[in-house]
């Protein structure tokens, strides 16, 4: 199957195949932080997250919920559908953290008292500003009918996974979400993994996401690993 490069993200490159419905992801190993300003290459790190997201991907569909992955390849390679990505992302919020506790002046690790839905627009020029309902409608990002769902399956997934990391130890502080469209559906897209979630460990807090990268809190690939090794002990 032939491959043409269609885009290069910070984490990922994606790639058109002979059949046009479907697309090929290859994850790289670059860590990024601060919209690209921090930027390093760290050896393993395409393989863990693809190995996590791949993972989690399949537990999610097992459970209702309807994804753009279709193969896995290799270590770092997948097949997806070819789906039109839905400029707004999800960002689901359990706990205080990150820009949320110094937006708002909540203490880090503060449990939020009920589930918190943010949407940003997916945009590196503007700085992926938030945006709510009648914004989102307004420019034609998506329908009301499209964001509803978007958010129905944010939550259930928010639900699902909540669950499962709690069974290995870990709390799910918050992760964000992408969605495309794909002929009459909308499917989740891009990956779930340390890259795009707040990992925690619940008995010491511990940080086990790309946090460690952002705040110069130790080695990266450690915590990325301790994350897939426990995910290996509850889907096998």
């Amino acid at each position: 199957m032939s491959e043409v490069k269609m885009y290069e993200g910070k984490s990922k490159a994606v790639y058109e195949t002979d059949d046009p419905s479907v697309c090929i992801i290859k994850y790289k190993d670059t860590a990024t932080a601060f919209n690209g300003e921090k930027k390093e290459d760290l050896s393993g790190k395409g393989r863990i997250n693809a190995e996590i997201s791949n993972m989690l991907y399949r537990y999610l569909e097992k459970n209702g919920v309807k994804t753009h992955l279709v193969e896995i390849i290799d270590d770092i390679t997948v097949k997806v559908k070819k789906a039109d990505i839905v400029l707004v992302e999800v960002i689901i919020r359990n706990v205080a953290a990150g820009s949320f506790s110094k937006k708002y002046g909540v203490p880090e690790g503060t449990a939020l008292k009920n589930t918190v839905v943010e949407f940003s627009y997916k945009s590196d020029e503007l700085g992926d500003p938030l945006l709510n309902d009648s914004h989102i409608t307004a420019i034609g990002l998506a329908t009301q009918e499209e964001l509803d769902y978007m958010t129905s399956q944010a939550l259930k997934v928010n639900q699902l996974l909540s669950d499962l990391f709690a069974g290995i130890g870990i709390r799910l502080i918050d992760f964000k979400l992408e969605f495309g469209r794909c002929g009459n559906e909308i499917l989740l897209c891009d990956e779930i993994s340390p890259d795009s979630c707040r990992f925690w460990d619940a008995k010491t807090n511990e940080k086990l996401d790309k946090d460690i990268f952002r705040r110069d809190l130790g080695n990266l690939i450690d915590g990325y690993t301790n994350v897939l090794e426990r995910l290996k002990s509850a889907i096998r």
